[in-house]
C-alpha cells in the first residue's frame, strides 16, 4: 500500500457483535452476590447473549478483589455446555504469565467441548497482578510476551514442535493432546494504544482487537491504518479489526447514564489512582458518554454511536464490556437484551443506509501509553 487513498468497504453481514465480562461481581436485590453466584451468573449471561442473537461471549482474566474471572477456560467450558452456537472466548488472556503449553491444552479442550466455538484475545496485560502472583519479573514484560507468543503460535500452527526459550522448559518433538483444528483456533492480539503492538499483530498474521476504554475512540483510526499497511508490507491479507469498549444500555438516555455513573464512578476512581489518568467527574463523564468511548444510553443513542465508530475505525467486530462492580443483575440482564434485540439490528440498519468508504489517508498511530501502560481511559 502506498500513501494514496484506498477505499475499503465494510461488508455489513460480516460485522460481529459480542459481550465482554471481567467477572465483576453483581448485586441482587441490594445484596452482593457470592463468588459462586457470580460465576453461575456468567454462564446464565452467556446463554442470554446467545438467545438475543449475539455472535461472541468473552470473559477476561484478572486477579483482584471483586472479579471472578481468574480461570477463563473453566468458565468457558461451563458456558459451552449451556449454549449451542455462540462463540466463546477471552476478552484478554495475559499470555505473559501463562504457560503456552497449558494454555493450548486448555483451549483445545474448550474448543472440543464447544464444538469448535473457542477463541482467544492475547494481551501483555494492563493490570499486572499476575506477574507477582506467578513469579514473573515485570521488567521483562516485552521479552516474556514475545517469547510466549512465538511458542503458542507454533503450537497452534505446527503438528510437532521442537523449541527452546528462556522462560519455560524446552520442547523436543512435542505433540499436544487434545488437538486444536489444523492452524489453531481464532486468536486476536489485544492492544491498549501501542503502535508496536499493532505491528506485532500484523507480523504474526493475527486479527487486531483495540481496547478503547476512554477518550475519543476516533484516535485509533491511525492504529487501524498502521495495521492494514503493516499487513500489506508483511505480505498478508487484510484481517479483522475489533474494538472493545465499556457501555450500558437502558430504556432512556437519562436512566442509562444515572445507573451507569453510580457504579462506574467508584471503579474509575480507583483505576485513575493506579494508572495515573484523570479522576472521574460528572462533567468528564458527560464528555465520555457524548464523544468518548463510553457507549451508554438508550438503544437509539448507542446504535448511532456504534455505527459511527464502525465506519471511522474500520471495524468488523464490536464488543461491549457490559458489567461493572456491583451493577445489579437485573440491570445487566436488561442491558444485554437491549443490546442484542435492538442495538445490533439498528446498527446494521444504519450501516446499510450509509455504508463506510473507509480510506487509507496517512493517519498517524499515536502512542497512547505512558510508562508501558495504556492511558487512554
Amino acid at each position: 500500500m502506498t500513501g494514496r487513498a484506498l477505499v475499503m468497504v465494510i461488508q455489513i453481514g460480516d460485522i460481529e457483535f459480542g459481550l465482554n465480562s471481567f467477572g465483576d461481581i453483581a448485586t441482587d436485590a441490594g445484596r452482593v452476590m457470592s463468588d459462586g453466584e457470580a460465576l453461575r451468573l456468567l454462564v446464565d449471561e452467556a446463554q442470554q447473549a446467545e438467545s438475543v442473537g449475539l455472535d461472541v461471549f468473552s470473559v477476561g482474566e484478572h486477579y483482584r478483589e471483586g472479579m471472578v474471572d481468574s480461570a477463563p477456560p473453566v468458565i468457558l467450558a461451563a458456558a459451552a455446555q449451556a449454549t449451542s452456537s455462540i462463540r466463546l472466548g477471552t476478552s484478554v488472556t495475559v499470555l505473559s504469565t501463562q504457560d503456552p503449553v497449558r494454555l493450548y491444552q486448555q483451549f483445545a479442550t474448550v474448543d472440543g467441548l464447544s464444538g469448535g466455538r473457542a477463541q482467544l484475545v492475547l494481551g501483555r496485560a494492563s493490570a499486572i497482578e499476575s506477574f507477582a502472583l506467578f513469579g514473573y519479573d515485570i521488567a521483562e514484560y516485552e521479552q516474556i510476551f514475545d517469547e510466549k507468543l512465538d511458542l503458542f503460535l507454533r503450537l497452534m500452527r505446527e503438528d510437532r514442535v521442537t523449541w527452546t526459550g528462556q522462560y519455560r522448559a524446552p520442547l523436543e518433538n512435542a505433540r499436544l493432546q487434545p488437538r486444536m483444528p489444523q492452524g489453531g483456533i481464532p486468536t486476536w492480539i489485544g492492544i491498549g494504544g501501542s503502535p508496536d503492538s499493532v505491528v506485532r499483530a500484523a507480523q504474526n498474521g493475527l486479527p487486531l482487537m483495540m481496547a478503547i476504554i476512554g477518550g475519543r475512540p476516533e484516535r485509533f483510526a491511525g492504529h487501524a491504518e498502521l495495521y492494514l499497511r503493516a499487513l500489506s508490507q508483511f505480505g498478508r491479507p487484510e484481517l479483522p479489526i475489533g474494538q472493545h469498549s465499556l457501555g450500558f444500555i437502558a430504556d432512556t438516555d437519562e436512566e442509562a447514564k444515572n445507573t451507569h455513573w453510580k457504579y462506574w464512578q467508584p471503579v474509575v476512581t480507583a483505576m485513575s489512582k493506579e494508572r495515573g489518568f484523570y479522576p472521574p467527574t460528572a462533567e468528564r463523564y458527560e464528555v465520555e458518554v457524548g464523544t468518548g468511548a463510553l457507549y451508554v444510553g438508550s438503544p437509539e443513542t448507542v446504535s448511532h454511536k456504534i455505527a459511527s465508530i464502525v465506519r471511522t475505525n474500520h471495524l468488523s467486530r464490536f464488543d461491549l464490556k457490559y458489567d461493572l462492580l456491583h451493577l445489579p443483575r437485573d440491570a445487566r440482564e436488561h442491558s444485554i437484551r437491549l443490546f442484542g434485540e435492538r442495538v445490533v439490528p439498528r446498527v446494521r440498519e444504519l450501516l446499510e443506509q450509509e455504508p463506510s468508504d473507509w480510506r487509507l489517508t496517512g493517519r498517524a498511530a499515536v502512542e497512547i501509553v505512558k510508562g508501558g501502560k495504556a492511558t487512554h481511559a
